[in-house]
């Protein structure tokens, strides 16, 4: 890479869509590399632990952390000893490291050398020498136990603590919040996730390719189309079977809807959240008819199981194209009238504007990513940074607002969905005929990455075979484990009734970082 002093020796992967670099390093290559990432303004996009005892008894574990570079994507591998496995802490120059060092080592043992070292996935739910991870642990169950977690606390005249959760008034996911308040006003938060922990990383190990696609179209229900498209993208490395044309522009195609989806439902529960109940009702009313002409066309309300290894399990014939492109035209002039009664409601702007701000400075600092991102002039889409095909022909407009508040995290979904329903319309006029899919055989000893920009923020998919070609290893990042830290930062300064409305604003995922 070009800001290395002493370069290291990567590795380019087979050809696929995100150009994809690998280096065996240690620990002092390793820290030089985060200097000089950090420097250089790159982002951290993963981090994650593996356990090699079966190939390496003196390097028993690994800590894996992918990077993105001008050139793709860079994935370093640290190997790590098999008796008391320790890694650099790599925390401070990359913030959000810190919780995905601790589900590291929660789930294989491998731990921070000064680090945080709190439990984050681990719960009490299963002893503290137990790892999942661990390829010699056996499947087992165990009672759950109360547990007293080492909160933060803030000290003071007149400060007191307000818990909420993990249980909630309603059918969102489990999360703790500590608060820590002086009246109504928010000093400090403090987050306890890790409440949807499903073993989906143990679960993957000994799947074949195409079982292992369902699984990963499940880690996150609203994201099943970036999760099945980033998964496939892996395997089709590992297999060296590219999908054709016609297959990624479908697959384009539904991750678009998937977005418009996503942000519709967003844009009405925050409506309901300042008292807007016309802005849910009109909205969700949206959402149901987007989603309704996917079931009708595409056989899933969630497109799950459409996105194949190989290409696409779903094709659009002259009928159902011409019902997009009028879904969207009728879509758009809907929300452009709504987006006015948004921008001219005086009580929804003043509980919008100023609300749950992450400025820019702090946004690069926490390195903030996907929608609320680029809320805060965050300038990254993989779509545009590392455009793939389609992408590169489609050449997506990025929507970039600098206020950081909960108005400019609303402003960026209304920019979005406007886009999406245009790329859709070129996508439909312009996708090549032909195949929709080629078949995929894994191939044994592999890797691969898959790195897709989904509508909450860019997802990364690791596969790793083994020597009998099924799954080894296959650990999926969600862009939540960026942005839930800095939620903890939004709130500060802020009354409590309005952590809600903040939370919306990013609706970030509690399911996708609990593998």
């Amino acid at each position: 890479m070009q800001f290395l002093d002493q370069p290291i020796d990567f590795e380019p992967l087979a050809d696929h869509a995100a150009l994809t670099f690998v280096a065996r390093v240690n620990a002092q290559q390793l820290m030089a590399f985060c200097g000089a990432a950090h420097t250089a303004e790159r982002r951290l996009v993963a981090l994650w632990g593996s356990d090699e005892r079966d190939r390496d008894s003196q390097n028993g574990y690994a800590l894996h952390i992918a990077f993105d570079m001008a050139e793709g994507l860079a994935c370093l591998t640290l190997p790590l000893a098999t008796e008391n496995p320790q890694f650099p802490d790599l925390a401070l120059p990359f913030p959000a490291a810190n919780r995905m060092q601790r589900a590291v080592h929660d789930l294989i043992g491998a731990a921070p050398e000064n680090g945080d070292r709190r439990p984050w996935l681990r719960h009490a739910n299963w002893p503290a020498e137990f790892y999942p991870l661990r390829r010699d642990t056996p499947d087992a169950r165990f009672a759950a136990v109360n547990e007293e977690y080492a909160f933060v606390r803030v000290e003071g005249d007149g400060v007191h603590e307000v818990p909420v959760g993990p249980i909630h008034a309603g059918i969102i996911e489990p999360g703790h919040f500590r608060f820590s308040v002086m009246g109504e006003n928010v000093l400090r938060l403090e987050q306890r996730l890790g409440w949807k922990h499903k073993g989906i990383e143990r679960r993957f190990v000994n799947m074949g390719l195409g079982e292992g696609a369902k699984l990963a179209g499940r880690v996150s229900g609203d994201s099943t189309v970036a999760y099945a498209w980033a998964y496939s993208q892996a395997a089709e490395a590992i297999s060296g079977a590219m999908p054709p044309p016609r297959a990624l522009w479908l697959r384009a195609l539904l991750l678009e809807r998937e977005r418009v989806a996503n942000h519709l439902g967003d844009l009405g529960y925050l409506g309901n959240d300042v008292a807007l109940s016309f802005g849910l009702m009109q909205f969700m009313r949206l959402k149901e008819d987007w989603i309704r002409l996917n079931a009708r066309l595409f056989g899933h309300r969630l497109l799950m199981d459409c996105i194949i290894p190989g290409g696409v399990a779903v094709d659009l014939d002259a009928v159902g194209a011409q019902a997009i492109v009028d879904q969207c035209q009728a879509l758009g002039d809907e929300v452009t009238d709504l987006k006015q009664i948004y921008d001219e409601h005086a009580g929804l702007q003043d509980r919008f504007l100023t609300t749950g701000r992450i400025l820019p400075p702090l946004a690069k600092l926490l390195g903030v990513i996907g929608l609320a991102g680029r809320a805060s002039a965050q300038r990254w889409d993989l779509r545009c940074n590392h455009p793939h095909e389609p992408y590169d022909r489609l050449e997506p407009k990025m929507a970039i607002e600098r206020n950081g508040d909960v108005a400019a995290r609303a402003l960026v979904r209304f920019a979005e969905i406007r886009e999406s329903l245009n790329l859709i319309r070129k996508i439909v006029s312009e996708m090549p005929p032909g195949s929709i899919g080629n078949l995929a055989r894994s191939t044994a000893d592999k890797r691969g990455f898959g790195w897709i920009e989904g509508w909450r923020g860019d997802v990364l998919v690791a596969l790793e075979t083994g020597a009998d070609g099924k799954i080894r290893r296959c650990h999926c990042h969600d862009p939540s484990w960026q942005n839930w830290p800095a939620l903890e930062h939004a709130v500060i300064d802020n009354i409590v009734p309005d952590f809600p409305l903040i939370n919306k604003s990013f609706n970030l995922s509690y399911a996708g970082p609990d593998l």
